[in-house]
């Protein structure tokens, strides 16, 4: 097993994608692996509801891995969405604002993520803090940039005089290789966990399963989540010969 020093992680779990395939490498990785969930009034809440069946998913379907799971936690930051006006804590449409970024970024949401985390991981011991942030597939969001994390890294370090890190193993991988990773981690079990039970939607839809998942395969993250499986769905597919 590695990890840190004391062998220990929390991972920022939102019940999306990303954020499971992060607990899965984790899980993977570490001895002792605790989660931490953020309410901040966001528009698709049904993540919420989501992460305690993934949790709940993992825990069954994975005994190696749920030795492992420890408590998970839950961090009201309502004051965080009360200050967005974007289209995650707002019924408005997506759209591109005039700062040439979506209106779905939500300023400062990963870099106050990250400092509570830190908060709470002094209090449990946790040094090793976890993020599913992407600079390959993202849409534009500044506050997933390595640069950007890996800065606020040091300032927790500075700040707090422990030896924090931030790693974020999705960083540097397209969705499609994000789908390919769950099944290398976890196999087809894992992906049609990741299928079945986590969400991604902006709209918070789940009334129709598609093969990537549920959403309303309209919103921006539907678009990239539905893309990325039917790349990776691609690349694995098998050559057709001749003899075939």
């Amino acid at each position: 097993m590695t990890g840190g020093k004391d062998k220990s992680a929390l991972v920022l779990f939102s019940g999306g994608q990303d954020s499971t395939l992060c607990l899965a490498w984790a899980l993977e990785r570490y001895d002792r692996v605790e989660s931490v969930g953020f309410d901040y009034g966001q528009r698709h809440r049904i993540e919420l509801e989501c992460r305690k069946k993934v949790l709940r998913e993992i825990r069954a379907l994975f005994p190696e891995w749920s030795e492992r799971l420890g408590p998970d936690h839950m961090i009201d930051l309502s004051a965080l969405g009360q200050i967005s006006e974007t289209s995650l804590t707002r019924e408005t449409e997506f759209k591109m604002a005039e700062n040439g970024l979506p209106n779905t970024f939500v300023p400062g949401r990963n870099l106050v993520f990250f400092v509570y985390a830190a908060a709470l991981g002094y209090r449990r011991t946790i040094k090793s803090l976890i993020g599913g942030m992407c600079e390959t597939d993202f849409s534009g969001y500044p506050d997933c940039r390595d640069e950007t994390l890996q800065t606020l890294a040091k300032a927790i370090r500075l700040g707090t005089d422990e030896e924090f890190t931030i790693e974020t193993p999705l960083m540097w991988q397209s969705k499609a290789q994000t789908w390919a990773l769950t099944e290398n981690i976890g196999g087809k079990l894992l992906v049609e966990l990741v299928a079945e039970h986590t969400h991604s939607c902006y709209r918070g839809t789940r009334g129709k399963r598609h093969d990537w998942g549920y959403g309303c395969a309209e919103c921006p993250a539907c678009d990239l989540r539905a893309k990325g499986h039917r790349e990776w769905r691609a690349m694995t597919a098998k050559p057709v010969t001749a003899e075939q």
